[in-house]
């Protein structure tokens, strides 16, 4: 039997806190493991309880959504950690600043508030399976008018093959793992290879690390 995916939602609104909890407890795969009220508590619960997944209210009192996703993903937080954590920032407001910051800290992306249960679901599953639940466009339109930290190629960008390159690329268009084999006529397997290269070399967490990666060294 798979284990649950273990959830800890923080949110300021207790009401709003305890209505996704009911829903999502309801759901046979999703076991809600903690709450918090603010950002300092989520930084908490994520190194007591070690969720795979935590909701995160991007604007709170005390530590914001932002400052908690950067003190979760800090290394000197994350070497303590036996299992990796991904973080899905939740936002009032479609094109948010603060959410951009978050997915540039780590996030595995964003959410509206108003999101279906269903929806909701399906993005937590997402990325506990390590895949991104904002889609590259909107990443880009998030992200864009902000700072390209470091416009052109990286040092650790040329350390990459030419075909991991070109996967880089295809990932940062927004292509999954089957459609970049079909594309570069590469086994699907070796493309998860590359993936996994790209990832290593470049130090970065996920499939969203390497669209925000592309943007700020002006590679998409």
């Amino acid at each position: 039997m798979t284990a649950s995916i273990r959830i800890v939602i923080a949110d300021d609104q207790e009401l709003f806190r305890s209505g996704v909890a009911v829903t999502l407890s309801a759901q046979p795969d999703i076991d809600v493991v903690g709450q918090a009220g603010d950002g300092g508590e989520a930084v908490t619960l994520v190194s007591e309880l070690e969720p795979d997944v935590v909701l995160m209210d991007i604007r709170m009192p005390v530590m914001d959504g932002v400052e908690a996703t950067r003190q979760i993903f800090a290394p000197s937080h994350a070497a303590r950690r036996s299992r990796p954590v991904r973080v899905i920032v939740l936002t009032t407001f479609n094109l948010d600043d603060r959410a951009a910051t978050a997915i540039r800290l780590g996030a595995s992306g964003f959410l509206l508030k108003d999101t279906s249960p269903e929806i909701l679901a399906a993005a937590i599953r997402t990325v506990h399976a390590g895949n991104a639940v904002i889609a590259p466009g909107e990443l880009i339109a998030l992200l864009d008018g902000s700072h390209r930290a470091a416009a052109g190629p990286s040092a650790e960008y040329l350390s990459l093959t030419a075909k991991e390159r070109e996967v880089l690329h295809e990932i940062a268009q927004g292509l999954s793992n089957s459609e970049i084999s079909q594309r570069i006529f590469l086994s699907e397997s070796t493309v998860k290879t590359h993936v996994g290269n790209i990832l290593r070399k470049l130090a970065l967490r996920d499939r969203v690390q390497i669209v925000v990666y592309a943007y700020e060294h002006d590679l998409n």
